[in-house]
């Protein structure tokens, strides 16, 4: 599960995505499905602060930051849709 964040990285989001981890593995998961793993994407994050947030949780999670950049890695642009095709899609 991708829990991504607009802001810098606060303790309370390690014990929300918890939340819906539990949630996911009562409603979701399946008998032999392997444990399900949290990914936090914060704007930023304190390295000390992330590691004190998960530090007592039973669960796997990660935290790490992301950066917005208005290029797409060579070869990545042609294998996306185009808007034209997305808003197509969406008439339908």
């Amino acid at each position: 599960m991708i829990e991504l964040k607009t802001g810098d990285f606060k303790p309370e989001y390690a014990g929300q995505l918890n939340f819906y981890l539990s949630a996911v593995d009562v409603i979701l998961k399946k008998d032999g499905d392997n444990p399900t793993i949290g990914l936090l994407l914060c704007k930023s994050k304190n390295n000390l602060v992330a590691e004190y947030s998960l530090k007592d949780m039973s669960k796997p999670i990660g935290v790490s930051e992301y950066q917005i950049t208005g290029n797409l890695p060579e070869g990545l642009a042609e294998q996306l849709p185009s808007v034209e095709d997305i808003q197509k899609r969406i008439k339908k």
